[in-house]
């Protein structure tokens, strides 16, 4: 009876699992944008990206129509920068129509928007507000996907700590030892590794920067520290350590991420330097 309770937990724990990984992910800035919408009798569907995963290589944008004659155009520039907005037509491949935008250094943004013309009328894709664009640096698979693993097992072994931890008698210790090793790993050790080849940073968070997720997982991680170190003392340290985990995981993925400032060349979520591209490196992309 025991065993089969057991095995119920643990699938219950990688379903809650599953469903914090899938919030963490449609409620981040870098979700894209899926829609669809109606003009003058001609309906535009859309997937708009804004996150880039290859800070070397253009991105593609595209929308799909179904009217030949329905034309559309991308104006874009460097998020708050002083940089005019930059305009290209898109081009029709069968049913799409697509251009791209211009490659940026690591953390960089930009912001664009699309302008749909049907039967000389206009309409601005996603209620005519910018979407905004960030670049990473190529992570290795490798390395992005070990810290993914050790990540999602982390939130499973301190879901189902938490339940033990409220059994009668349950068997709890190995569980944050188990949690703690995975979430130590995973977001000190993994996470560094894949914010350097994303980002061009081991460490943004405290004490020298302000990156949202770096001091996330820094809390969590000093949560379950507690918790591993004071298991003996009290089972409570680890039932906090579990509530406070999914209290902050109710905050989305990559908000007030790491974003190069072009106008000072610096890290806005750091106190530090990083690559900049100037304007007339810029303004020779857009026009290439």
């Amino acid at each position: 009876m025991k065993r089969k309770t057991s095995i119920i937990l643990w699938i219950i724990a990688f379903v809650l699992t599953l469903l914090i990984a899938y919030f963490q992910y449609i409620t981040g800035p870098t979700h894209p944008i899926n829609s669809t919408e109606h003009l003058n009798g001609e309906i535009v569907s859309y997937k708009l990206p804004r996150s880039s995963n290859n800070s070397s290589k253009n991105i593609s944008i595209s929308i799909r129509t179904k009217k030949e004659d329905t034309r559309a155009s991308l104006s874009f520039r460097r998020l708050n920068s002083n940089d005019k907005w930059g305009k290209k037509e898109m081009k029709r491949d069968g049913y799409r129509l697509v251009t791209e935008i211009p490659s940026q250094p690591c953390a960089g943004k930009i912001e664009y928007k699309i302008k749909v013309v049907c039967n000389n009328k206009e309409l601005e894709l996603n209620k005519c507000k910018s979407i905004v664009i960030r670049f990473k640096g190529k992570v290795p698979k490798i390395f992005l996907m070990i810290h993914i693993i050790f990540m999602f097992f982390g939130i499973m072994f301190a879901i189902r700590t938490g339940m033990e931890i409220l059994r009668k008698d349950g068997n709890y210790t190995w569980m944050i030892t188990c949690t703690f090793v995975m979430i130590l790993f995973g977001g000190m050790v993994f996470g560094p590794i894949v914010q350097k080849y994303a980002f061009n940073d081991w460490w943004t968070g405290f004490p020298i920067g302000k990156d949202l997720t770096d001091n996330k997982i820094l809390f969590i991680v000093i949560l379950w520290a507690l918790a591993f170190f004071l298991k003996k003392k009290s089972k409570w340290w680890a039932f906090a350590a579990t509530v406070l985990m999914l209290i902050v995981y109710l905050i989305p993925h990559s908000a007030h991420g790491s974003e190069l400032d072009y106008k000072t060349g610096k890290m806005k979520n750091k106190y530090g330097c990083s690559q900049i591209a100037g304007p007339s490196s810029f303004i020779k992309k857009t026009k290439s």
